[in-house]
């Protein structure tokens, strides 16, 4: 996919008489797309919505050149939520199940026990990132406000809906000391906003956010910025691919090939792209000679 979707963008907010800000994220394309390439049980569907939101929400809310991935693991029924967003906003997801242990009106807990959340940010210059913390909450929302509330950073808030094909987030953060010098004044406008926030209904999710945040804060001063369009884009290769074949070693990539039967499948768990190699193509490889020649691709 190259086009641009105006479903699919962050929108930066700010309160021009609060040390506030804001950010809303709109998922509509983004997100179909990964759920297109996958079967996913609907808890999953949610979860992985919630983190596709969450992802681009941060990317937003940060300056970097490069990428941005989120892991939630654990040893329950969902091991693995992976969403990976760059700068660009280019975002693709996967989930690893197990369907059996899936059942209806599962909470977090169940499906993700003993869990932990993992943000890496990989950027194109400079030291990677990252941190990990508990999967502490009883939904993704509450987990990211905890992150933050354990990493000391600015009071941050988080609230994700994933359904009906569409997932949505929002995103509140406390901005240093300004427009309200005093303590007590600047507690009071960040619980004020909060507060506000926390009536978002179920039906809501789906305005758009210009009607949503004139719900929310039309007694406040709030300032929006351009939008910034979001697509799903994976970033596998057949080129990448042959690299992972390389990585192995020639005699165990040749020895690879003989076991699986005279040909190699390499599949992308994001989007399902497969990339096949057969005995003459990992030869190729070897010599130098790339990937140029493809035995075949299938989606």
């Amino acid at each position: 996919m190259s086009d641009l979707p105006d479903t699919d963008f962050t929108q930066r907010f700010i309160f021009d008489e609060r040390d506030v800000r804001g950010e809303w994220v709109s998922l509509d394309d983004s997100y179909a797309a990964v759920l297109a390439r996958h079967e996913y049980p609907q808890p999953v569907q949610a979860l992985l919505g919630e983190l596709m939101a969450a992802t681009a929400l941060l990317v937003g809310a940060m300056k970097f050149d490069g990428l941005l991935i989120l892991q939630a693991r654990s040893e329950g029924p969902i091991p693995l939520l992976m969403v990976e967003c760059s700068s660009e906003r280019d975002i693709r997801g996967m989930a690893r199940y197990d369907a059996e242990q899936i059942p209806d009106g599962a909470t977090l807990s169940q499906l993700m026990p003993d869990g932990h959340l993992t943000l890496t940010i990989d950027p194109v210059k400079g030291q990677r990132y990252q941190g990990t913390v508990d999967l502490d909450g009883t939904n993704l929302s509450e987990c990211f406000t905890n992150y933050f509330v354990q990493s000391q950073q600015l009071n941050t808030r988080f609230w994700l809906n994933a359904e009906g094909g569409k997932a949505r987030g929002l995103l509140l953060q406390q901005l240093p000391r300004d427009r309200q010098p005093d303590d007590e004044e600047r507690e009071e406008s960040w619980q004020h906003v909060v507060a506000l926030a926390t009536t978002l209904k179920a039906d809501e999710w789906a305005l758009d956010n210009e009607t949503l945040l004139h719900r929310l804060y039309h007694e406040d001063a709030v300032r929006l910025f351009d939008i910034q369009p979001l697509r799903f884009k994976c970033s596998c290769s057949r080129e990448r691919s042959g690299n992972a074949l390389v990585s192995l070693g020639e005699h165990d990539a040749k020895a690879l090939v003989e076991e699986c039967g005279g040909q190699v499948e390499i599949d992308c768990q994001f989007c399902n792209e497969r990339y096949f190699f057969d005995a003459s193509d990992v030869a190729q490889l070897f010599a130098g000679g790339g990937t140029d020649v493809a035995s075949e691709t299938r989606h």
